[in-house]
Formats: C-alpha cells, structure tokens, sequence
C-alpha cells in the first residue's frame, strides 16, 4: 500500500500550483476542478486533503464522507461554502489565503466603479455594433465624490488607496478597526452602516459573509443614501438582500449598482439582470494571472506545512490565532511544539498542570499559538488518534491538563526566553525550555536543572549520569561500537562531582535494547530516546 498523501482538489487552480502538487512525491494528486456533488463524495472517501474553492460546498456530509481528512483548504479568502464548526469539532484543520488577491478585487471595484460613471461597457458595445454616439454616453468624474467604504480590511484599504489618487473623498465603517488604522489610510471613521450611508455619493462591500454580515445591506441602508447614489458589491454574494436592491433601482433612487458576486451563483436571479441601471461581472474580482498564481503557491506552502505538523500562516479555525504576522511569535510556537513532544517523550508521570513562562520580549506577545503548540506537541505523544492544532486542546482536557501562563518582561538574560514546568499529582515535576534566536535560530536550553544550547531536531539522546570521569568515554565507545555517529554532543551538570546530562544528537535511531545496554554503563542513570 502507497504512503503517499491522498490530496483532491475540487477547484481550479493555476498549472504552477499543479505542477507543485504533482512534483512532490510524498503526495497523490487527484485533480478535478468543479466536479459534481456526486462526484465529489466518491473521490474525498480516501482523501487526506481537501483543497476547494466556492463552487464546492464542503458541508456535514463531505465530512463525514471522509474519515481520514486532516485538511481543507480554500484557494481564496471566503471559507463560507466550508462547515467550520463541523470541521473544528472532528479535528480538521481548515486554511485559507488571505490578501493573495486583494489588489485583484480592489482593481475591479475600481473598475465597476469606472464601467458605471463612464458608461463603458455600453460605449463599448455600441461601437461594435458600428454605432457612434458620443453625447449619448456623457459621464461623471471620480474625483471630489464622496465614497463609503464598508469594511477597511486587506481589500477595502486598497480600494481607499486607489479612490484617493483620484481625488475621491474617502470614509469607513468598520468596528473592528481601530481608529488609528482609519488614519494610517486617509479615512475618515464613520460609527454606523447606516451612517455611513446617509453621507456618501457611492457605498462598495468589502467583508467577509458570515452571519452578522449576511444581509446588511437592507432596504433601509439603501433609502437612508442620498437619491442618485451609487453601490457596489465585489465582495460576497448574501451581503445584499437582492429583492431590496432591485426594488431601489427600480425606483431609481439608487441610481446604479456594480455587482460581481451574487446570492446564488451560476443561477443569477432573472429580475437583477433585466435592470439596465445594472453593471455586472461573474465573480471575476480574483481572476487575474498574478493573484492566482500567488493563491496556488500559498495553498501548495501551506498544505505542505500543515502536512508535516508545521504552523500553518492562515489557519481559519484555530481558536483565538489569526493571521500570523509575527516572526518571533512563529518561531515560538516551533519551539513550543517541539518541547511539547519532548516533554511527551520523557516525563514518566502524567501531569495535572502545566505552567508557561514567557519572558523577555515575548512576554508581551499573544501566547495562544505557543500554548497551543506545546499542547499539541505533547499530546501527540501520548494519545492514540490523530491530533492537530484544531483538537490539541480538546485532548489536553480529556487528560485533565491545567494550563497556565505567567510573564516576565524584565528578564534579561537573553533577548527572549520560554519555560514550561509540568506538574504531576504526586509533586513531580519536569522543566523544559528554550530560546530562539534572531527570531528562527530554535534551541533548547533547558531540562530540569541543566542549562544548554542544543539544536533540538532529528534523533536524541538524552543520558543523565553521575559527575565522574570517564562516563564520556565510555559513552562515546559503546556508540561507536554500535556504528551510532554522533552528529552534536552537548553537556551540562548541575554542580560539580554531582550529576550531568548530555544531550546527544545522532545520525540515527539507537534500539531499545541499546538503550538498556547504555544503563549498565558505570555511573549512567537514565538513557531517554527522543525524536523532535
């Protein structure tokens, strides 16, 4: 049987991010964009990975179809065709592509923008048809409107960057934006929707649809804008309510609307069409060649480093983690993960709680990846089951684990520092730690009461002994005759003539009853296989 990866990609992606896909040789690639339902619940039975976009509907059902799915991803930001609560709840990690296609989508709001005050599109088709007319198609200008922008996000910002170089009078409403942001970008801060509306020439879309955004744009939005007033959606159809739309421009108080999503796609709703005040594209706002080749290469990166257990940049439904723009916090979270599964491999009692130290610049950080990374790198040791960062937590309660966070901002013996204390019922106890440095060097610095700089990756051994002479040589002398070569060897003892530990990097795997052999060594306590 093949241990390749099983991955079915539903939608369309760019032939680089193929290519990528199908030269990986850990991976089996089963490529089908925009297959049928049907289709599409035989192929996910033995699939790994699931990479969609918004033509597949990744419900309770294509979940449940496949037991052994680990991943979905979406190859665009909109993750509202996916089941996360369902997605969470079996362990599933889902991932997206924020702001790959941001100056894609603000480029064609912009340009709804230009079609509608220039009559473009109908200009255009007159002249085909071998028509001239130029008064005909008399337009307005941009600059000096006032233009309302819902939602200061990746794409809503850029839309306000293009509307000021043409000398358009900018404002915003977005709660959770803080002020400061709304000044970085020239915007003026509008506190509501509705407010918002009642003070501007052109009203554009830019969030997410989820349930508080689904239909915000009512009847009562559209009425309190001044009459004549224009709108855009190139963000997500369901934001508008389209019978409320239809009924405003059919009154002709709201003078024009530009539209590439809609409520339901491909079936557009007959009524809309038939507008002529209507300017419409098919959910065309991140097909360009440049943002879809940026998307297939973030979906390939981040399904790959999902794959091989790393933190993953986008992760939709990781609790309390975002978007990860920190270098530093990234790299912790490496660590953490890595002392999580060192831990797992050698406490020998089962612990009850479990204190983070975060100290130096790092204090000040957002630890929820840190924890939830040694949570799951913990876990992953001790459970059977498949274990990610979606249910790393929900394990970690199954096995009564309390966890908690303290911070020292004022220690300075190095720039930044991690330290993990587990506890059992009994007072035992079990001290792991670690540095990074330059924000992507990861060492461990410590066990217990001994202090290093160790790389912690591949095959480890960890050998505690008695402070004497001649435990070194002898260690050194039964792995050779074993042909067991020593990539890096690391020493610490606690105190003179009292014990030590070393810390060994090996080329490969020793076998347990080398283990035991290694425990018969004069002067040597205990012999620990690790593997980080």
């Amino acid at each position: 049987m093949s241990d390749r990866i099983k991955i079915l990609i539903t939608g369309a992606l760019h032939e680089s991010a193929i290519a990528l896909f199908n030269q990986n040789k850990k991976l089996d690639v089963a490529y089908h964009p925009d297959c049928d339902r049907k289709k599409l619940l035989t192929l996910v039975a033995d699939s790994q990975v699931l990479i969609t976009r918004s033509e597949t509907d990744v419900d309770k059902a294509v979940i449940d179809a496949c037991s052994n799915l680990k991943v979905i991803a979406r190859a665009a930001v909109g993750v509202g065709n996916i089941d996360i609560d369902y997605a969470t709840e079996k362990g599933i990690l889902v991932i997206n592509c924020p702001g790959k296609n941001t100056n894609s989508a603000a480029e064609l709001t912009l340009g709804l923008l230009l079609g509608m005050f220039r009559n473009i599109p109908q200009a255009h088709a007159t002249v085909k048809a071998g028509g001239w007319d130029r008064h005909r198609f008399t337009g307005r200008e941009l600059r000096g409107k006032r233009l309302g922008i819902v939602g200061l996000g990746n794409v809503g910002h850029r839309v306000a960057k293009f509307a000021r170089g043409f000398d358009m009078i900018v404002s915003a409403y977005d709660p959770y934006v803080a002020p400061n942001i709304f000044e970085t970008h020239g915007v003026r801060r509008v506190n509501s929707l509705k407010e918002l509306a009642s003070q501007v020439d052109i009203l554009t879309f830019h969030v997410p649809i989820n349930k508080e955004t689904k239909g915000m744009a009512t009847k009562d939005i559209f009425l309190s804008m001044p009459k004549g007033s224009w709108v855009i959606n190139a963000a997500r159809g369901g934001i508008f309510k389209e019978d409320d739309i239809i009924e405003v421009l059919k009154s002709g108080h709201i003078a024009g609307l530009g539209v590439d999503t809609f409520e339901v796609e491909p079936k557009l709703n007959p009524e809309l069409l038939a507008l002529t005040n209507i300017w419409c594209t098919p959910h065309i706002g991140a097909s360009t060649e440049e943002a879809q080749i940026a998307i297939g290469e973030t979906v390939y990166d981040q399904v790959v480093k999902a794959l091989d257990g790393g933190v993953v940049d986008y992760p939709v439904n990781l609790p309390q983690v975002g978007v990860l723009h920190d270098q530093r916090v990234k790299s912790y979270a490496v660590l953490a993960e890595k002392l999580g599964s060192l831990a797992g491999q050698i406490a020998g009692f089962n612990p009850s709680h479990i204190e983070m130290s975060y100290r130096g610049d790092i204090a000040d950080s957002d630890h929820s990846l840190i924890r939830l990374s040694f949570l799951k790198g913990y876990v992953s040791r001790v459970v059977n089951g498949y274990v990610s960062f979606v249910n790393a937590e929900t394990h970690a309660k199954k096995l009564g684990l309390k966890v908690s966070d303290n911070s020292d901002p004022q220690f300075d013996s190095y720039r930044s520092a991690l330290k993990i204390s587990l506890t059992g019922p009994e007072a035992q106890t079990l001290k792991v730690g670690g540095l990074v440095f330059d924000d992507q060097i990861i060492r461990l610095s410590l066990i217990n009461d001994y202090h290093f700089e160790a790389e912690p990756s591949g095959h480890m051994l960890l050998v505690e002994n008695n402070d004497k002479p001649g435990v070194i040589g002898d260690l050194g002398h039964f792995l050779g005759i074993k042909g067991v070569n020593i990539g890096t060897f690391e020493l610490s003892r606690n105190r003179r003539g009292g014990k030590a530990m070393a810390v060994i990097r090996t080329d490969q795997e020793i076998s347990t009853g080398d283990q035991q052999e290694l425990t018969h060594i004069k002067n040597i306590l205990k012999v620990h296989r690790v593997f980080l």
